[in-house]
């Protein structure tokens, strides 16, 4: 593989082969690239399975609150196939770690009741009343299909009283399911911490869920990882774009995730709406495109 190029501030391309030859590995996310919650995307995953399969090494990297495993059965229910990647790494693992770090400490759930698998596989017997909790883990809204962290500002006022520390485990604000936006734990935490409440992050941009993927990374290869060898791939930019940005890599920006009206702009060219979008979150990818495919 040739040395990672110097791409033009505002390079987009329509096939992944256009630049994956530049690199050894891929972060991969998942929401929003891979599926859009209710159905994969087909040329996303060929696409990594033809990098895997040029030499290439697939970590795919996600804010899901929920432990490795339940991700990659869902992966199988969508359809995209194990070979497309090597591992999976998300936001739940390293929550499971943060759990696991407090020890028996009694800690209340914040989040619906797909997610209590995490405490389980952390040792715990199950979360406690938020009165008598010691800390709080978030994973998301109880309802996300109907309710907004606005359903959420008494519980969350008196969780800043009892000073409990939040453990975020989906520091993301909003995905895509199908064509419904909506809420997950990072937008909770936002107004805990807006309130003057503390919040630890588990997932993106933070650093220890891309130490995890690297780590992953460099022992599937059997050797260190360059940091310039390696380009994220995701269609958010204050968790994706950010976090590549704060680790030094490279990153490749989809454009039809959860950013998608900022560049379906009647009048505005193709052009210009990046540059637009760049200057308004203050970071600015290697390269974009519309969807990851071959």
């Amino acid at each position: 593989m040739t040395d990672a190029p110097q791409f033009a501030p505002h390079r987009t391309i329509r096939s992944f082969a256009e630049i994956s030859r530049a690199y050894e590995v891929a972060l991969c996310d998942i929401w929003g690239v891979l599926h859009n919650g209710r159905s994969a995307f087909g040329a996303a995953a060929q696409a990594l399975l033809e990098f895997r399969q040029s030499g290439g090494t697939v970590i795919l990297i996600t804010n899901a609150p929920r432990p490795s495993a339940d991700i990659k059965a869902q992966l199988r229910h969508f359809g995209v196939p194990d070979a497309a990647y090597d591992a999976i790494v998300t936001s739940g693992d390293v929550t499971i770690a943060l759990i696991r770090a407090r020890g028996a400490a009694p800690v209340y759930h914040l989040g619906p009741p797909r997610d209590l698998g995490l405490f389980e596989l952390a040792g715990l017997a199950g979360p406690t009343a938020l009165d008598a909790a010691g800390y709080v883990v978030c994973t998301g809204l109880f309802d996300d299909t109907r309710e907004t962290p606005a359903d959420y500002e008494a519980p969350l006022r008196a969780m800043a009283a009892r000073r409990l520390t939040m453990i975020c485990a989906n520091p993301d604000l909003v995905v895509h399911r199908g064509a419904d936006l909506i809420y997950c734990a990072g937008a909770l935490a936002q107004r805990y911490e807006a309130i003057g409440g503390e919040v630890v992050y588990a997932g993106k941009p933070h650093a220890p869920i891309y130490g995890e993927a690297l780590g992953i990374a460099a022992s599937s290869r059997g050797r260190p990882v360059d940091k310039r060898r390696v380009l994220a791939i995701g269609d958010a930019m204050r968790t994706d774009i950010a976090g590549a940005t704060a680790q030094g890599i490279d990153a490749l920006f989809i454009t039809s995730g959860i950013h998608r009206e900022d560049f379906d702009r009647p009048g505005t060219a193709p052009h210009d709406a990046i540059e637009m979008f760049c200057a308004t979150h203050g970071l600015r990818p290697k390269a974009f495109t519309s969807a990851l495919a071959p």
